[in-house]
């Protein structure tokens, strides 16, 4: 199909009806059950502990990513039983999942490894080190708890190191490699994610180190610097897949909302850094370069929100995608709470108090799309006794 081809702006008749037929198709699929399947408690009455192993997406760290800072945010806008009620579920919710990835590890090597292989899905390992990075900050500025932070530092960091050399290993020396258009996509923007929550979360326990601030802060500044670098590459090839290879509706999936998320967690990053400087002189030398780094990457972030949500609406009413719970909504939650916590940090850290009413929105946001997103997973849960995604393409 030719780029004249495509109605770049539809008629707005048919728009309309567009979302006239796809909220009546939304209602009609709410209120009643196609099949015994879809009847309410039939996933707690057929739960199948092994086939739930089974199913599990890697990427479901991203439930903790999400939560995480969604609690941050509360706890900077004042919601205090909000922001400690997530944290304890969110503890949970770890520990909950590091016992089923660990069984699924003994009971399903071979899934394991051919889901390591699959890079539709290979990357989605990565939320692990962002969530327990995001656990850590959070034991930090609830608890000030250092040695809990600093496990999860040293747990996230060991995590990282395995992971992102493996996984660049594997795509590299790879012998029947899959169709470009097939295999990247929004949730490659982990690699960024997990490198610059790392740098996060060891500013926050710098401090904790009096003889080794300067070392810590060191490799949170490098962190910073390859999750840029990393982004620089990562986004070039996104975009050039969304732009030159056909994208349909079910491939345009919610871990696209990553292309702003990645940004924000890098502000965040280059805030910490820049907010204690006066911690190192080095620090200070290149203060400059990190100010303007760090809004550049706030820049780029703000610009993607308005794309994805227009994206967003193409997908579900103009081609009338099914909307139901996936875990790859965890991925649009988490960047809309770093948006709002990295907007917050770079208005303090570059003194531009007026930022701080943009952030002052999204917090509610943030909190609105994690309330939408945990009914819609109690909801799918019992309805259906496990998650089997049948939503994304596969390799070729």
């Amino acid at each position: 199909m030719s780029y004249r081809s495509i109605p770049i702006i539809p008629n707005f008749i048919d728009l309309k009806n567009k979302a006239i037929q796809f909220f009546m198709h939304w209602l009609s699929f709410s209120a009643s059950a196609k099949n015994k399947e879809t009847t309410c408690f039939y996933g707690i009455s057929h739960f199948s502990f092994h086939n739930h192993i089974r199913h599990l997406s890697p990427g479901y760290f991203s439930l903790v990513m999400a939560s995480g800072i969604v609690s941050l945010a509360a706890h900077i806008y004042g919601f205090n039983m909000v922001a400690h009620g997530l944290l304890y579920f969110n503890i949970v919710a770890y520990l909950w999942l590091l016992a089923l990835f660990i069984a699924r590890l003994f009971l399903y090597w071979n899934l394991c490894k051919a889901d390591f292989y699959n890079l539709n899905i290979s990357p989605g390992h990565l939320a692990f080190v962002a969530g327990s990075a995001v656990l850590g900050v959070q034991f930090v500025r609830f608890w000030d708890h250092y040695y809990l932070a600093v496990l999860m530092y040293v747990l996230s960091s060991v995590a990282w190191l395995f992971l992102i050399y493996a996984f660049f290993t594997v795509i590299t020396v790879a012998h029947e490699k899959p169709k470009f258009s097939k295999s990247i996509s929004g949730s490659w923007l982990l690699i960024i994610v997990s490198t610059q929550s790392i740098a996060v979360l060891g500013i926050q326990v710098a401090h904790h180190f009096n003889i080794y601030v300067e070392p810590i802060l060191f490799c949170s500044l490098i962190l910073f610097l390859c999750g840029c670098m990393f982004y620089i590459f990562i986004i070039t090839l996104i975009v050039y897949r969304m732009s030159f290879f056909d994208l349909l509706a079910k491939e345009f999936a919610p871990s696209y909302w990553i292309n702003m998320g990645a940004t924000a967690i890098s502000v965040l990053a280059g805030s910490h850094l820049i907010t204690n400087a006066d911690k190192w002189f080095f620090l200070q030398d290149i203060l400059p370069f990190l100010k303007g780094f760090t809004l550049l990457y706030w820049a780029i972030g703000t610009w993607w929100i308005p794309f994805v949500v227009i994206m967003g609406i193409w997908r579900t009413v103009l081609k009338q995608f099914p909307l139901k719970y996936h875990p790859l909504y965890w991925s649009m939650v988490f960047p809309l709470g770093m948006y709002t916590v990295c907007t917050y940090k770079m208005a303090q850290a570059l003194q531009l108090s007026f930022l701080k009413e943009l952030s002052e929105v999204f917090v509610y946001i943030a909190l609105g799309s994690w309330i939408i997103t945990f009914v819609g997973m109690v909801v799918y849960y019992l309805r259906h006794p496990f998650f089997k995604d049948d939503s994304l393409p596969l390799q070729d």
